[in-house]
């Protein structure tokens, strides 16, 4: 065991651990179990790469500047240390010494002192020391040093959501592509549309995927702009914004530092105040993926619905992907749409939180930023996770029945409404209720009724007519 100290009292801790005392009170305060995700670790390892890659090339400017020579300097190998830990830690090493829970209170505090701990203990084992020597390390003096919680914890933050924003940018794309393929695929393919959930004029799958392609490609070109609602960062301000205790030359280089080190469009901010206490930025973000959740949802309620056993005949089969019943033989569920809605209502949940907490900001600083963090950054995965799979194991593999579909349109009593332009709607009412009490098709129905010559009816019903937007008059000809 080794003995650490803080102003409070001293605690011991198992010798080889590379967290200290700090992370231990965060463990015991908060008595939670939700992990912290790794990729805000990570991210939080780059921001402090490049504090200490600034740390450099400031050390080098001020020594040749003869009247700073009150300033005392980390050692070169102490400082080169520091840099590998955190490079180390930026890549996820040592993330079994991150005992800080996602639920927490202090406004990141506990983060940035369990990830200084780790980079601190680590740097020490590098030069040949045992973990907890801070008198050669130290967690604040050393690798904290000119950062502040308020803005390594926001910078780190902005830098994980951005590069998940990449990668959801990228899986909205590719689901996207697909659908595309299905709407061409089928463009001609005709089936009932239906308003209310009840049958209503003709329409076909074609233009049933072009509605999704066209959310899709509404969430893409959102998505890609909250690049530009995101990217202010408050790296260098310190505890509000002032900068105080940090040199100027710090402050005007390490957000560039971070640019370079992430190939993110990372800015710093004009108003460094603003940056550090305002978090609407997050709420805007986060409205954007709530409304993808919102498309996502609708789109897989509509699968779901036309592949499911109410509607008898199956117009589109869905793949079956796993067992659906421990009692049931046979029994397939569509667990991909059900997924999907249950990512878009943690989707939805997790919005009221960021909103709400995100309007807690007080004065000079934002104390909810943990709790707000982790729920976007989950949004933000498992909207991944369904773009994903939705592509993968739903949209790679649906199957429409383009006969069914045919056969169900065509015995439909609501497809006389293509008729009305022709014969009017009261005959086009009287030709719908032959359908419905005979149970025949429309051409059957009219041979019957005989209220238009058949290849007339055949061309008025030919997809390329029925799917034509309005009519003309050339058309009644």
């Amino acid at each position: 065991m080794r003995i650490e100290k803080d102003f409070l009292s001293d605690r011991e801790l198992p010798e080889d651990v590379l967290y200290g005392i700090h992370s231990l009170r965060a463990k015991e305060n908060f008595p939670d179990n939700t992990p912290f995700h790794i990729e805000w670790y990570k991210a939080t390892g780059l921001v402090k790469l490049a504090c200490y890659h600034t740390y450099a090339t400031f050390k080098k400017a001020a020594l040749e500047y003869k009247q700073i020579m009150a300033l005392r300097f980390m050692d070169d190998a102490v400082l080169n240390a520091l840099v590998q830990s955190a490079l180390e830690v930026s890549e996820g090493k040592y993330f079994e010494y991150f005992i800080v829970p996602a639920i927490q209170g202090g406004a990141g505090t506990s983060i940035n002192l369990n990830i200084n701990e780790i980079i601190a203990n680590r740097a020490l084992t590098i030069l040949g020391y045992k973990p907890g020597n801070y008198a050669i390390i130290d967690p604040i003096e050393q690798a904290n040093v000119y950062q502040s919680t308020n803005d390594v914890i926001p910078t780190s933050l902005k830098i994980t959501v951005m590069q998940l924003l990449k990668r959801l940018e990228e899986k909205i794309n590719l689901l996207r592509y697909r659908v595309e393929e299905l709407e061409k695929l089928h463009r001609d393919s005709l089936r009932m549309g239906y308003t209310q959930m009840q049958e209503a004029v003709p329409s076909s799958y074609g233009r049933l995927f072009s509605t999704y392609s066209e959310a899709l490609s509404r969430d893409w070109w959102r998505v890609s702009k909250c690049f530009e609602r995101i990217k202010v960062v408050n790296m260098g301000g310190g505890a509000i914004g002032s900068g105080l205790s940090v040199p100027i030359f710090f402050i005007m280089e390490v957000v560039q530092e971070l640019q370079r080190l992430t190939h993110l469009p990372i800015t710093r901010g004009e108003n460094l105040y603003d940056a550090t206490c305002n978090l609407d930025s997050f709420v805007e973000v986060h409205a954007i993926l709530k409304s993808h959740a919102v498309n996502l949802e609708k789109m897989v309620s509509d699968i779901r619905l036309l592949a499911s056993d109410i509607t008898g005949l199956h117009e589109v089969e869905i793949p079956k992907k796993q067992v659906g019943s421990s009692i049931m033989p046979g029994k397939i569920n569509p667990v991909i749409p059900e997924f999907v809605i249950s990512v878009a209502h943690k989707v939805y949940a997790n919005d009221s939180l960021v909103t709400s907490l995100c309007s807690q900001s007080c004065l000079e600083l934002n104390a909810y930023i943990p709790v707000i963090g982790h729920a976007i950054i989950e949004s933000l995965k498992i909207l991944i996770a369904a773009n994903d799979t939705l592509k993968a194991n739903l949209f790679d593999k649906i199957k429409i029945n383009v006969a069914t579909a045919q056969y169900r349109l065509l015995h439909s009593p609501a497809i006389t409404t293509a008729l009305t332009p022709f014969i009017g709607y009261h005959k086009a009412s009287e030709l719908a209720k032959e359908m419905k009490e005979n149970s025949c098709n429309i051409f059957e129905a009219n041979q019957k009724m005989k209220l238009m010559n058949d290849d007339q009816l055949k061309k008025i019903l030919q997809p390329q007519n029925l799917l034509k937007l309005g009519y003309s008059i050339k058309d009644l000809e």
